[in-house]
């Protein structure tokens, strides 16, 4: 465990978001979430349409008036380049321009954005248009856009524009409690996931995508690796939320990774990449989902392998981890989870289902985490790594094995309520899993009592084939501390005599003051 320091200066972050917040009015966070980030959105594409059109002007300076402006304003030339169009009136500049005089700004901004979908087929519904049902008051409104209109544009890059994003979803996830949970997971969770299961190409898949911040860090661990990626990556999404979904086509966008195959859907009922085989999924699904589809999915190819979840809340843990094994690749797929602990140990029809899945060795690694790692729920969290090719030939031959790493007294406290994992205790992690699946560079593997430990199915089975780490990495070493035995039982006993007398000491003062109001003993 370790203590955060406190950060002195505040970032342009930190200040964008400190500024917001005060304009935010009597609006719901819930609400204020989609008016924020969809303002942040429209200027980052107004950034992007402004910077591609200073490249047209520079690309003309020999053609005549009418060449250059008929090009100036052609649609091809923007989204060729992967640039939304903007038409004269909906660009940032118009916005800021209105917002000091306007008397129903909310009204006019959903009108603009309206344009903007009617202008881009892709961004249809993905842009919010909540600001007239909001009731932000209008001077708070022209405000907020004072605000981001001091982003400077001239200095920010793409992935700036990506970061101040990811920060207001931080922000939000905080501030909006339960429900914020739906659409951020913890990026120390994220990265840890992404360090393990090492996406450097191929299909990446999250049936539950939330704002899509596995895919971002991806992204991330793709561009700090380019010498192992090079075939590339195709991403596919699906979130059931619409305003979810929505921040998901917006935070991907930001960071120029390509969003058409982001589904707003249930992926369980609805199963919109029913054919898709990934390489690798990534997922934080809601924990122990009660209604989860049962009914509807009787019959389903999804379950007849490892049999149906019950329909209870036990059973959406066990639907979604069923739906995502379903969809791996046969030589190439690993999948990363997060679910909550009891989906380790629970019996019936789940214990059921993780024997099957234990018994064809598809449980790689089982991970248990330390506690307060959520903004949103308290209940401790675990996370499975499912590999559905332990002789890959990219790796050792490790048929039959799974790592258990128990993780629980690994964190960086932030607050009194709240821990995460620093980059170096995720790399601990990660590392060791690596040195397990006996990666080039990586030291030897060995068991590490009380942290980490390989055992055999044959193992699990013995322990009624749970899962929680606790139960078979043991109890950490103590050191020894060099006092011979004989030296410390008298110091002990000593200690213990003396506390033993203290102790009658205060239980005869306690009984005289009690006797003295009339309470005697």
């Amino acid at each position: 465990m370790a203590k955060k320091k406190e950060q002195k200066e505040q970032s342009l972050e930190d200040r964008l978001w400190d500024t917001a917040e005060v304009l935010r009015g009597k609006v719901s966070p819930t609400s204020y979430k989609d008016i924020a980030l969809g303002l942040l959105f429209l200027k980052f594409i107004s950034n992007r349409y402004d910077a591609r059109r200073k490249e047209i002007e520079e690309e003309t300076k020999g053609s005549t008036e009418k060449e250059r402006n008929y090009l100036l304003n052609l649609k091809d030339q923007y989204t060729a380049k992967g640039v939304f169009y903007l038409k004269e009136g909906d660009n940032w500049d118009d916005l800021t321009k209105m917002a000091s005089s306007e008397k129903n700004l909310a009204i006019k901004i959903d009108g603009m954005i309206q344009e903007i979908e009617n202008d881009n087929p892709d961004l249809e519904n993905v842009l919010p248009k909540v600001f007239a049902g909001s009731g932000i008051p209008n001077d708070n409104l022209q405000q907020l856009i004072e605000t981001f209109d001091g982003i400077p544009t001239d200095q920010i890059t793409k992935d700036s524009f990506g970061r101040i994003y990811e920060y207001f979803l931080r922000n939000f996830h905080k501030k909006i409690g339960q429900k914020g949970g739906e659409f951020f997971t913890p990026e120390s969770i994220v990265q840890l996931l992404v360090e393990i299961i090492e996406p450097y190409e191929g299909i990446i898949y999250d049936p539950t995508c939330g704002s899509g911040g596995m895919f971002v860090q991806s992204k991330k661990f793709q561009d700090a690796h380019k010498d192992k990626s090079k075939k590339g990556t195709s991403i596919y999404g699906v979130d059931s939320q619409q305003d979810i979904w929505r921040i998901a086509k917006m935070n991907l966008t930001m960071r120029g990774i390509e969003a058409k195959n982001i589904k707003n859907a249930d992926c369980l009922v609805d199963h919109p990449f029913e054919k898709v085989k990934a390489n690798r999924i990534l997922a934080n699904p809601p924990f122990n989902m009660a209604e989860w589809g049962h009914e509807k999915l009787t019959n389903d190819a999804r379950f007849a392998k490892y049999g149906m979840p019950g329909d209870g809340k036990p059973g959406g843990n066990y639907a979604f981890m069923s739906h995502m094994i379903h969809h791996l690749d046969d030589r190439d797929g690993k999948l990363g989870l997060v679910l909550a602990n009891g989906s380790m140990s629970g019996s019936g029809k789940e214990g059921a289902i993780r024997q099957k899945i234990i018994e064809d060795d598809l449980i790689d690694c089982m991970v248990a985490l330390p506690t307060n790692l959520f903004y949103t729920v308290t209940i401790p969290a675990c996370l499975w790594f499912v590999t559905k090719n332990k002789d890959d030939g990219k790796s050792r031959k490790r048929k039959g094995e799974t790592l258990f790493i128990d993780a629980r007294k690994i964190f960086t406290q932030v607050d009194r309520a709240h821990n995460e994992l620093s980059e170096k205790q995720i790399q601990r992690i990660a590392g060791t899993y690596r040195s397990f699946i006996g990666e080039e560079g990586y030291p030897k593997y060995e068991d590490i009592p009380g942290y980490c430990q390989v055992s055999k199915i044959e193992d699990i089975a013995k322990n009624n084939y749970v899962l929680t780490p606790g139960r078979y990495v043991g109890a950490e070493e103590i050191e020894d501390d060099g006092e011979p035995f004989p030296d410390k039982m008298k110091r002990l006993t000593q200690e213990y005599a003396r506390l033993t007398d203290e102790s009658a000491k205060l239980d005869k003062e306690i009984r005289k003051n009690l006797k003295e109001i009339g309470f005697e003993i």
